[in-house]
């Protein structure tokens, strides 16, 4: 197999980015890139730590993740299934990045950046739905912003509701549970009881 060794043979092979794929990075919050976060109901986060790379989907209402200023995001950690995996790669390495997605763009913006995570109180009780405040806030730096062109979006057709996968086409997590445990964890009733038991635990 033939594969890239060096950065030179990479660029050799590439080229050099035109003028749009290089002015649009920044490092600070512009008026449109916080247009395309108070727009987005969800990112992606990629951490890294000593065991290796981690990516973890975080969303909410549109504008879940909180511009403080130009050059800081506060990221509420809602409930999930406590492996906390992300935040334990932030606390031993603070790089990580977010990749926001606003449903019906083809525009995703990407930001790269260090995190730390606070428990100040007042900033979790500022994030609370209800009675249920976030037990951690990531709080990111951002390094560098820029939007990614649509060419991945309109590839896939992600938005296009006639392409949509059928659920029954797909095994279950309960199904998926059951044969990685010799169906000691999970099952059709694992299935069955998680409407419930995430409308009680969204927040």
């Amino acid at each position: 197999m033939s594969v890239i060794a060096t950065v030179e043979q990479l660029e050799a092979l590439y080229g050099t980015p035109g003028d749009a794929s290089t002015v649009k990075e920044i490092d600070w919050i512009s008026p449109d890139y916080r247009r395309l976060i108070e727009a987005s109901p969800f990112a992606v986060l990629a951490t890294v730590g000593p065991e290796g790379l981690d990516c973890s989907p975080r969303g909410d209402k549109p504008g879940f993740v909180r511009i403080a200023d130009e050059r800081t995001l506060l990221l509420p950690d809602r409930r999930g299934n406590n492996r906390v995996d992300s935040l334990r790669n932030v606390v031993r390495d603070p790089r990580c990045a977010l990749l926001f997605m606003i449903p019906g763009s083809g525009t995703t913006l990407r930001v790269n950046g260090r995190a730390q995570l606070s428990i100040d109180a007042d900033l979790l009780a500022s994030f609370a739905v209800g009675d249920k405040a976030p037990r951690s806030v990531m709080v990111f730096t951002v390094e560098t912003i820029f939007f990614q062109c649509a060419r991945a979006i309109v590839r896939s057709d992600l938005w296009n509701p006639a392409v949509k996968v059928a659920p029954d086409a797909l095994p279950t997590p309960g199904e998926i549970l059951a044969a990685l445990s010799d169906a000691k964890v999970g099952g059709a009733s694992y299935d069955r009881e998680w409407p419930e038991r995430a409308r009680k635990s969204l927040w």
